[in-house]
């Protein structure tokens, strides 16, 4: 399928070919007929994207900020190579359109397949042929209502909402100030719904089609408008004014100010400066609110990933629910967008629309959409692109690559990838490229584009957005599976099953069930193929140094691991049992797994103790202390906490054992004591074992080295977490 795309490093705008994305529990997946061009939202994304790094920087000094803050406890090579992975990530462009449901997920029942949808949402809604769509960013489209006009909905909603923040009752006297396509549809709502309306634009032609579309009154001069609404609200001021213009400028502000009355509202919806004369703030007691996107439930994943809705009781205008208000205002004929369309194009020339549009020609652009053919015959298979698909014969290409001997350890590792996240795009698959003969057969990740951007940086030679495909592929000999922590325990099990090598980022699983499952699977396969689990720590130069001062050792060893984690929102995924299992399940395991290495011992009983908080501005479960006694004697403590400064130095590991003392610093300084005598090994950056962990695994496979993880150092040191959380719940000790 085609599908826009904008490389936010290059600022180079795409039109890509990239499988169908797939359809998720929550979402639908929707074949759009059109989608709505964003002028002013997408133009401010496109040329942020083509400044330079400076440019970006001085752009987003928040961002720059955060990147300083990061480099000084990891490196700055390590975070500048991150940062630069993050910018180099396809953007998906477009956030509103119209189309038909051609996929429903499981946990979906509000929609059906052949259902006509008016969907929103950035990185949801976009110029694409096919989308997949959460479940809250869709509604269906009304009889009477045209894909076209449906794909207007998240300009719509966020002009509505921007109406609702300004709190207006009937009658009500208001300023639009800025008539670009927001405006417009702002002007029409308003009267919709019964205000006395005055615009003001400084392009004649936009304040003509805003009196063609029944404003009260509009003007170009900003002194006129004051004039005019000072006439039409008998010389009160208006009681809001809404700002939907887009400029660098401060003069929206001070002119909204100015001409609103005692206590009236100043609601922005585009984006303008805003820093208002204080002292006429000060003497007619003004509001200023900032609308946020289509309303509430915007960005916020509980209720768009998940669909878990808010009760009408206590929020009445939520994202979706604007969406069905704007549908049936168009539907009554409350709202005319035909005469806001100043270009219709295919997407197949859309290219050629932006560049137009970026260079000032063509124009002037209000409303722009994009058209699908309709008629196009779908030859997409298996969620392949046209590139990978034989037309004549109606099959998948099939590589050169030697198929895998039955139940062996081969030469060459022949490579499929599950999942391309941040965190896998960044570090892991940068890593895996440049391990040497590994050959990179298959990217699979759920969106198209970004199969499609990491297939050409690090030249799989095939993309795909259907993991099965990994899975049954006979070429395919390995399997990394980057995907998030729920889905892992099933396709380990799957993976290994089709007798495929499997690295899986950790977790292993989320739950004990999960596990055992695992278990049985593992030590039921005659042939076992190599099963390695991301604890990319142990591979760290600094943590062999620290192991090979005490690998002759005889006596225990005493450790004590402290984890400044940082703070992560109470509603973020990670914590959700479901999804991401926990930061114990998810992030403790790393912990758990180091002091099993130093001490080639396996842990027999855990004891945990919590903080007791709130559980909101504090996460009970991140601020623990963990007690793990091993077989052989020694004791580990985990000091996890998410409460400190993130500039304090996020790991710090003590090793105490036959006089013998050593400190790891964040995998970037070890220190060593033994006779009275100190030494130090430094690295330039932060060396946490990335590279050197899918070297080894790809050096298993290829019989180049014995494997220095265990399936059964795995299966304890995830059992050891669900232990801990056992602990936590009963506040004892207990056994593995």
């Amino acid at each position: 399928m085609f599908q826009l795309v904008q490389n936010y490093r290059t600022g180079e705008i795409e039109l890509v070919n990239v499988p169908i994305p797939n359809c998720g529990s929550n979402s639908v997946l929707v074949k759009n007929h059109f989608s709505l061009v964003s002028i002013g939202t997408e133009r401010s994304i496109i040329e942020l994207g083509k400044k330079s790094l400076l440019g970006k920087a001085r752009a987003r000094p928040d961002l720059v900020k955060r990147f300083l803050d990061k480099a000084k406890k990891e490196g700055f090579l390590k975070t500048f190579q991150e940062a630069l992975g993050r910018l180099d990530n396809p953007v998906p462009l477009g956030y509103s359109s119209a189309g038909v449901v051609v996929e429903v997920g499981k946990n979906v029942h509000k929609f059906s397949v052949g259902d006509k949808v008016a969907c929103v949402g950035a990185g949801y809604a976009a110029h694409a042929e096919y989308i997949t769509v959460p479940e809250n960013l869709c509604c269906k489209i009304p009889e009477n209502v045209s894909f076209e006009e449906a794909s207007f909905g998240m300009l719509g909603i966020i002009a509505l909402h921007g109406i609702r923040c300004a709190n207006l009752t009937f009658g009500e006297r208001v300023a639009v100030i800025g008539l670009g396509l927001i405006g417009l549809l702002t002007v029409q709502i308003l009267k919709a719904y019964g205000c006395v309306v005055a615009g003001f634009d400084i392009d004649p032609s936009k304040v003509d089609l805003a009196k063609q579309l029944g404003v009260d009154a509009a003007v170009t001069d900003p002194e006129e408008f004051k004039n005019l609404t000072n006439r039409i609200t008998e010389g009160y001021g208006t009681d809001a004014v809404i700002i939907t213009a887009a400029t660098k400028s401060a003069e929206p502000i001070h002119l909204a100010v100015e001409i609103s009355r005692f206590r009236g509202r100043v609601v922005v919806v585009g984006v303008v400066d805003i820093h208002p004369n204080r002292n006429e703030m000060w003497h007619k007691e003004v509001e200023i609110i900032v609308s946020k996107a289509g309303g509430p439930g915007s960005l916020d994943p509980i209720y768009e990933n998940k669909g878990i809705d808010y009760p009408v009781g206590y929020i009445r205008w939520t994202e979706n629910r604007n969406l069905q208000e704007f549908l049936r205002l168009i539907s009554e004929r409350k709202i005319y967008l035909r005469p806001l369309i100043t270009h219709r194009i295919h997407i197949r020339d859309a290219l050629s629309l932006y560049n137009d549009m970026l260079n000032n020609k063509g124009g002037p652009y209000i409303g722009v959409v994009i058209e699908y053919n309709k008629d196009e015959k779908d030859i997409y298979a298996k969620g392949v692109s046209k590139e990978n698909y034989d037309d004549k014969n109606e099959k998948l290409k099939v590589s050169n690559f030697p198929n895998l001997s039955e139940n062996s350890f081969v030469t060459t590792p022949v490579v499929g990838v599950i999942g391309a996240g941040l965190f896998g795009k960044a570090l892991l698959i940068p890593a895996l490229s440049k391990v040497p003969n590994v050959k990179l057969h298959t990217i699979c990740t759920a969106h198209g584009i970004n199969a499609n951007h990491v297939a050409k940086k690090y030249h799989f030679q095939n993309i795909t957005t259907n993991y099965q495909e990994v899975i049954q592929n006979q070429d395919i000999n390995s399997v990394v599976i980057l995907t998030p922590h729920s889905s892992h325990a099933k396709m380990v099990i799957e993976a290994l099953k089709a007798n495929k090598h499997v690295f899986v980022e950790k977790p292993l699983c989320i739950n004990e069930e999960e596990l055992k499952e695992i278990y049985d699977t593992y030590v039921g396969l005659a042939n076992k193929p190599f099963l390695m689990v991301g604890y990319n720590r142990r591979f760290s130069p600094h943590s062999q140094k620290l192991k090979e001062t005490i690998l002759n050792r005889r006596d225990p060893v005493m450790i004590y691991y402290r984890i400044n984690a940082g703070f992560v929102q109470p509603n973020h995924w990670v914590h959700s049992e479901e999804e991401g299992g926990g930061r114990i399940i998810g992030e403790v395991c790393h912990f758990v797994d180091l002091m099993m290495y130093f001490t080639d011992s396996l842990p027999f009983k855990v004891y945990a103790e919590r903080v007791s908080g709130n559980n909101k501005t504090i996460v009970n479960d991140d601020n623990v202390s963990v007690t793990i006694k091993f077989s052989d004697g020694s004791v580990g403590n985990i000091f996890y906490s998410a409460s400190g400064d993130k500039a304090f130095s996020r790991e710090r590991v003590e090793v105490y054992c036959e006089g013998k003392t050593i400190l790891i610093n964040d995998f970037k300084e070890t220190q060593f004591w033994f006779g009275g005598k100190t030494k130090k090994y430094k690295t330039i950056n932060q060396e946490i074992g990335y590279n050197e962990e899918l070297k080894h695994f790809a050096n298993v496979i290829s019989g180049i080295e014995k494997p220095k993880i265990s399936f059964e150092e795995i299966y304890y040191s995830t059992l050891a977490v669900f232990k801990i959380n056992e602990s936590l719940i009963k506040g004892k000790p207990i056994q593995l």
